[in-house]
């Protein structure tokens, strides 16, 4: 594992120019580099021979600076602890936690051992809480003390009261049956909690052979993390990825980022989601690159600070992010020299917002990214040498040893060109949402994973995201793509984000409406916005109603939360039915 076994993508995109895919939307990624049947745990073995004395991890706020060989002794005292409690391949362990340096010991500690770790939001309050832990059965719970204002025993003691007088270790809860353990990250011990230094404490030489032998015995198919999907609509699903799931689409993000182990990464993303845990800690355990962690959460100040002052050479983030980096009043005064390259996904981008990134932000090799939790989650994205026209307007073509097919309500792949729902099939599709075969058989059909996502392919293999397919509205018969008027706004000098969406009309079916964020200090009306729209897009197309908004409802993950835009309005226009989300 030295230098950058990737050096086939730096080519991909001029290969591509050359040939085209034929009449049907239907890509097959390339077939090198080989699939690895590595666990995360010989990922970091290998990691730490080959790289071992270079910085792996950097924790401003926590003031924690790890080499690989550093992090990867205090991960097997996390695993010996683990097996101490009784963790067994298979159980669930959950993490409750904003960006620490616990998180990334135990992603990689339940690993080592066969344990699923189970992603919880750090914004999760008691119901979510409590179905989460109860819907994959949690045995082990590894939780911070809280985020920002929010005190997470307290919570624990609000769910299960008779906390206060169990015993730790020996758990036995009403309402939450199948927790048996919860550490916390505190120095002063809790009633009926261990601290993280007691866990770190338990094992002894016994268990840390014993980390290595099950090690040995674990399988590169077997499930090894839980994520809940966002929850954007209904009670979010445990997506169940494995080693092989997560490791090869490590691998690949890495390549395509074309990093190595001079590269620094700096990551402002939440962990417990697959952009901070998979496309952050792993794309750097397969490259040997440093992590730069600017704090618990995302504070665009800090980033732009960690950036500077630690020379990264990457940055992470989804659109929102961006933005409000680019929006910092002393934006100037950070050097971005070092910077080259980075994701930018988890949702739509706009192309304006690209532009200035590559611009302002001295990042000329910044990649788009595309996919979902339950496929590990990339399927499409941009190489460092696609041309900035190809960067700024589709997610870049499909991932080696994937392929994907866009189709029509009847299941039929439509001409290239056409617009139709993203089916994603390949060693990135995930085992199947825990405990629930039926919504699992839903959505992945023969192998293919559903993704609800409706985009274009053009003849060249790019792929562009015009919308959701829920998210798709009609009015007065003509099919129209949110997305697509969506970034029509975004060109607006006085616009900072817009959510464009559907929402009942008794005349047509369904009328458009717009929620706009101003830039600061920009003022302009309703009528403004519509005079902007006329005679540049089709006229079936402009809002008819624009509320401007101090702030649109996010998912930590900087996800629009469309329904909740789309519920308000239904009732401030007093409607009686609701579109389903």
């Amino acid at each position: 594992m030295s230098g950058n076994p990737f050096s086939s993508f730096t080519t991909r995109s001029d290969i591509a120019a050359q040939r085209p895919i034929g009449g049907l939307s239907h890509v097959k990624g390339l077939s090198t580099p080989e699939l690895s049947n590595d666990t995360i745990g010989d990922l970091l073995d290998k990691t730490v021979h080959t790289w071992g004395n270079r910085e792996a991890f950097v924790f401003l706020e926590h003031k924690v600076r790890w080499t690989w060989r550093q992090f990867q002794v205090e991960v097997d005292r996390v695993a010996a602890g683990l097996l101490c409690l009784g963790v067994q391949p298979g159980d669930r362990v959950g993490i409750w936690s904003p960006n620490r340096p616990e998180w990334v010991l135990v992603q990689f500690a339940t690993a080592r051992i066969g344990a699923v770790m189970v992603n919880i939001n750090p914004a999760y309050q008691m119901a979510e809480l409590e179905y989460a832990l109860n819907k994959v059965g949690v045995k082990v719970l590894i939780c911070a003390q809280g985020v920002k204002a929010t005190d997470y025993l307290a919570m624990l003691r609000e769910i299960a009261p008779e906390l206060m007088d169990s015993v730790a270790g020996r758990l036995k809860l009403a309402r939450l049956p199948a927790l048996q353990t919860i550490v916390q990250f505190s120095k002063v011990r809790q009633k009926g909690t261990f601290t993280f230094d007691q866990l770190l404490a338990m094992g002894g030489p016994a268990q840390m052979a014993r980390v290595a032998i099950v090690g040995r015995s674990l399988k590169c198919h077997d499930a090894i993390n839980i994520q809940f999907t966002s929850g954007t609509t209904g009670h979010p699903k445990g997506a169940t990825l494995s080693h092989h799931n997560v490791v090869n689409n490590a691998r690949f993000t890495a390549g395509a980022m074309r990093l190595d182990a001079s590269d620094r990464l700096c990551v402002p993303v939440p962990l417990y989601h697959c952009f901070g845990m998979v496309l952050g800690v792993l794309v750097c355990a397969s490259s040997g690159s440093c992590l730069v962690f600017p704090g618990e959460s995302f504070d665009p100040v800090a980033t732009l600070a960690a950036v500077s002052s630690e020379r990264c050479t990457a940055l992470h983030g989804v659109p929102t992010m961006f933005v409000a980096m680019l929006g910092v009043p002393n934006f100037s005064q950070f050097d971005f020299s070092t910077l080259r390259t980075g994701v930018m996904a988890g949702a739509p981008c706009p192309i304006e917002t690209m532009k200035h990134v590559v611009s302002d932000m001295h990042m000329p090799e910044v990649t788009i990214a595309y996919g979902m939790t339950e496929t590990s989650p990339i399927s499409f994205q941009s190489s460092t040498d696609d041309n900035l026209e190809r960067r700024v307007s589709t997610v870049g073509r499909v991932q080696p040893h994937l392929e994907v097919k866009l189709v029509d309500e009847a299941g039929q792949t439509v001409p290239v060109g056409a617009t139709g729902e993203l089916w994603t099939k390949g060693y990135s599709v995930m085992r199947g949402y825990w405990g629930d075969e039926e919504k699992t058989r839903d959505s992945v059909v023969d192998g293919w994973m559903r993704t609800g996502d409706l985009a274009t392919i053009d003849a060249y293999g790019y792929c562009n995201i015009v919308g959701r397919l829920k998210d798709m509205l009609i009015r007065g018969g003509e099919n129209i793509y949110p997305r697509e008027i969506e970034e029509f706004l975004y060109r607006h000098p006085s616009i900072s984000e817009v959510q464009v969406f559907g929402v009942p009309d008794s005349r047509y079916g369904e009328e458009i409406c717009a929620w706009i964020v101003l830039k600061p200090g920009a003022h302009v009306s309703e009528d403004a916005i519509r005079d902007y729209c006329r005679g540049r897009i089709a006229h079936y197309k402009v809002p008819r109603l624009i509320r401007f908004v101090e702030a649109l409802p996010m998912t930590v993950t900087g996800k629009a939360q469309k329904f909740v835009m789309r519920d308000a309005m239904i009732k401030e226009l007093g409607l009686a039915v609701a579109r389903t989300a």
